[in-house]
């Protein structure tokens, strides 16, 4: 399919950024150019945040949540429409499989739908009573938005990220600049032209793409918004978390991860190495939270690492267009070079290559790269330490459940982690004792619009999804009112007589 060609969505119409400068848009499936998205700047971003202040401060912060819901509701309507249109671009884009890509622009439309039935649900909670120990006084709280927000979002989720921040904004009254990441902006754009399409109002949303030293920073730093969210690398995200705190602008930060799964030896092997590739190698092993850090029981070692290396060998690597490919390319030339060098390193550190380690020999264009396992990793190995956003599973033994909680907390990283065993209060023990902001049990990678999303330590702070992505965007004030009929009385008028 062709790449629509789009400009800079801001104050509801299409403006070529300042520069006239435009980013090309590269197929990691075929390395061929297939398009280009507007290069943004400061100038450009200026203006969004000034159209997003123009629109908070008329219309849309005053809106019932009723009101804006139905907005919510008609663009998952088109959403839904475009699904097919939808997934091919993303997967054009970014290389994701198209049965991934599908999955996941039926998620958006779930989310759009979701913040619709919070909105609505603002109303019925606005002034809500606070139990006092003076019945003189009266307390309720509101629940106002925050004003205009920055979102910077992803490339390897690029629509779906970006709704999880701009469907609870939008739903919670504030309005919105969003910059998506250079590496994949396409159906980000196709967000704007929904939103026009469905005549939100001009300046709710508007859709700066660019390179993030020219856009994103700009953003981040901008004096005149009123929140920052921000889903991406650690390092980024410390640099703008920096910016933003200069203004006094709070921020939400979902940053990296290096999540450990744990396979007990009363496992079903089956079972555990099915979730073991999945949590590593779906989204083409680049996402935030992959179970990339594989810690077996030793008593059955020799038998899961036999079928991992079976499964792994059978997983289909080709062109992310067709139906039943289960791995992609990755996302660019420079994170393939990137990962080629973490599996060098790792060979020189000692650790065994079980399977993979190299480009597919049948692919001979675009950025793919073997589903690649590595045993006996050590834990000051590079390869168990650092996030390397590809389909590379390190892993290790363990032998005492105490032993397993040990390596798997020692990590600077605390997004995710997972266990798998048939003992539910082993279960429950090991994800009271993950420090992590996720654990999942007997399985890995689910995700529903309904459950707070967020890390710890170096992955980051603040939550997405579920109310929590709702209250983030929301001011809580406290109205206190005197409702005796009696004189307050601190100092008596007599006193002064």
């Amino acid at each position: 399919m062709g790449v629509p060609h789009r400009e800079l969505y801001i104050d509801g119409a299409w403006v070529a950024p300042a520069s006239n400068g435009r980013i090309d848009v590269i197929s990691p499936a075929t390395g061929d150019v297939v398009g280009s998205i507007p290069r943004g700047g400061a100038a450009d971003v200026n203006q969004a945040v000034q159209a997003a202040t123009k629109a908070f401060c008329g219309p849309w912060s005053k809106y019932s949540g009723h009101q804006r819901a139905a907005y919510l509701r008609k663009i998952a309507e088109k959403v839904k429409e475009r699904k097919n249109d939808l997934a091919q671009l993303e997967s054009l884009d970014n290389g994701k499989p198209i049965s991934e890509a599908e999955w996941d622009i039926d998620d958006v439309a779930g989310c759009f739908e979701y913040y619709a039935d919070l909105a609505e649900k603002l109303d019925e909670s606005q002034d809500s009573p606070v139990p006092l120990p003076m019945e003189e006084f009266k307390t309720v709280l509101r629940r106002e938005p925050l004003g205009p927000v920055g979102l910077i979002s992803a490339w390897n989720y690029p629509m779906l990220i970006a709704t999880w921040k701009v469907a609870p904004a939008l739903a919670a009254g504030c309005t919105v600049v969003l910059k998506p990441s250079e590496m994949a902006s396409l159906t980000c754009l196709e967000m704007a032209a929904i939103a026009d399409e469905v005549q939100l109002p001009p300046g709710v949303l508007n859709v700066v793409t660019g390179l993030g030293v020219e856009a994103g920073a700009p953003l981040s730093g901008h004096p005149g918004v009123a929140k920052i969210s921000f889903t991406g690398s650690t390092a980024t995200g410390q640099r703008i978390a920096e910016a933003a705190a200069k203004n006094g602008v709070q921020t939400c930060m979902e940053l990296g991860g290096k999540s450990c799964l744990i396979v007990f030896n009363d496992a079903n092997i089956e079972d555990a190495v099915e979730w073991a590739c999945f949590g590593c190698f779906w989204t083409n092993g680049q996402i935030c939270s992959a179970t990339s850090r594989l810690l077996v029981h030793e008593d059955i070692a020799d038998a899961f690492y036999a079928r991992l290396k079976q499964r792994a060998e059978t997983i289909k690597i080709a062109d992310p267009l067709q139906a039943d490919t289960r791995l992609g390319p990755v996302i660019s030339s420079a994170q393939l070079e990137k990962i080629m060098g973490f599996i060098k390193d790792t060979k020189d550190e000692g650790a065994t290559l079980l399977t993979g380690g190299k480009r597919p020999e049948h692919l001979s264009r675009g950025y793919f790269v073997e589903p690649t396992v590595f045993i006996n990793v050590k834990p000051e190995m590079r390869l168990w330490r650092e996030e390397v956003f590809g389909p590379v599973l390190a892993s290790a033994t363990f032998c005492t459940e105490e032993e397993a909680i040990a390596i798997a907390n020692g990590s600077q990283y605390g997004l995710a982690a997972a266990v798998i065993s048939a003992d539910a209060e082993r279960c429950k023990r090991v994800a009271a004792a993950m420090e992590t902001g996720i654990v999942w049990i007997n399985c890995s990678q689910p995700c529903f619009c309904q459950a707070p999303w967020g890390g710890k330590k170096a992955s980051g702070y603040g939550r997405e999804l579920g109310t929590y992505g709702l209250d983030s965007y929301l001011s809580v004030k406290q109205v206190t009112s005197y409702v005796s009929k009696e004189r307050w009385d601190w100092y008596p008028v007599e006193s002064k007589l």
